[in-house]
């Protein structure tokens, strides 16, 4: 009987990690390790949230029908032999919050991660979910000391769910029929590229106008702050569902094509950053930069998005000269 793929989920104790660990169960794509801290209370004892989170996830199994081990610890050892390792530790944006208002928190707690990850499961492939996504994912690489191939950050899966999300509520077409694409860092400077949406082959501008359009993109890259304003904290939802997405293809060798923070090292006149791009992922986790003809205007926008990019990970290597 062939081994199951194993996944650990470091920061399983908060909303996005609990969801991708349950959206990795119940889609049965491995046995699941839940990482969080231990909390110690008022009276001195001591408590692990993530074991009630996960234990509670478990008793869904006889219900939803699956199977998967799934184990809440605080012992990163834990993490050995992990095929694919999801980090979503570190703070949540609140409103008025911007995703790099958290860089100086997030990247000691993910220098951290990093340490561990490379000292207990070295052969995994990392992908990074704490924000600033493109800073985060650049600081696990200098933490772990892996070849790129094994970092990628999740973002344009969510911000091209988002894309195609609001399409449909413009079109009223279904979403399975819509493909989209977006480049350059996660945040307000990404850069959707409506020359490349169409639905089921039919371009996006023969239903929807080219001024619609443009307040559409804009809505999709303010996606996630619209959604701190409503809710008072970050979604948590559709990051997870995007990231699992990015683990059922490297765990089942599925060889897609999904826009990823992925190191460029020459593509799009880009190097030496992890930035937005057509990324595609298969075993090997990042087996190739797919490179796609961008016009002027397109060029432009995403040497500002990974200018932006740059100047985050400037930040990081300013707060922490070890990462440079």
């Amino acid at each position: 009987m062939p081994k199951r793929a194993k996944i650990s989920v470091i920061g399983a104790g908060g909303n996005v990690g609990a969801s991708v660990a349950l959206w990795s169960a119940v889609k049965e794509l491995g046995d699941v390790v839940a990482v969080d801290i231990t909390r110690t209370l008022e009276d001195g004892s001591k408590m692990l949230p993530v074991d009630g989170r996960m234990l509670d996830l478990a008793q869904c199994g006889p219900m939803e029908l699956f199977d998967a081990n799934i184990t809440a610890t605080d012992d990163y050892s834990e993490i050995a032999d992990s095929d694919v390792v999801v980090v979503s530790a570190g703070i949540p944006r609140k409103p008025g919050m911007s995703r790099d208002d958290l860089i100086g928190t997030n990247v000691k707690i993910v220098k951290s991660v990093g340490e561990n990850i490379a000292k207990h499961a070295p052969n995994a492939i990392v992908i990074v979910v704490s924000n600033p996504l493109d800073a985060m994912v650049y600081t696990m690489w200098k933490a772990t000391g892996f070849p790129t191939n094994q970092i990628i950050g999740q973002a344009g899966c969510l911000d091209v769910a988002r894309f195609k999300t609001f399409i449909a509520m413009e079109t009223g077409f279904s979403v399975e029929d819509i493909n989209a694409l977006l480049l350059g860092g996660h945040g307000d400077d990404m850069v959707p590229l409506p020359r490349y949406t169409n639905i089921c082959g039919i371009p996006v501008t023969q239903f929807i106008s080219e001024d619609r359009l443009n307040e559409i993109v804009d809505r999709a890259k303010k996606g996630g702050g619209e959604i701190v304003k409503k809710m008072g904290t970050s979604g948590y939802l559709a990051p997870a569902s995007g990231t699992v997405q990015m683990v059922e293809a490297i765990l089942k060798d599925k060889k897609r094509i999904l826009p990823c923070a992925s190191y460029c090292d020459g593509e799009f006149g880009l190097n030496g950053l992890f930035v937005g791009v057509p990324t595609l992922l298969g075993a090997g986790g990042v087996e190739k930069v797919v490179e796609i003809d961008l016009d002027e205007a397109e060029s432009a926008l995403l040497k500002e998005s990974a200018d932006h990019v740059q100047e985050l990970v400037d930040v990081v290597k300013n707060l922490d000269p070890s990462l440079a």
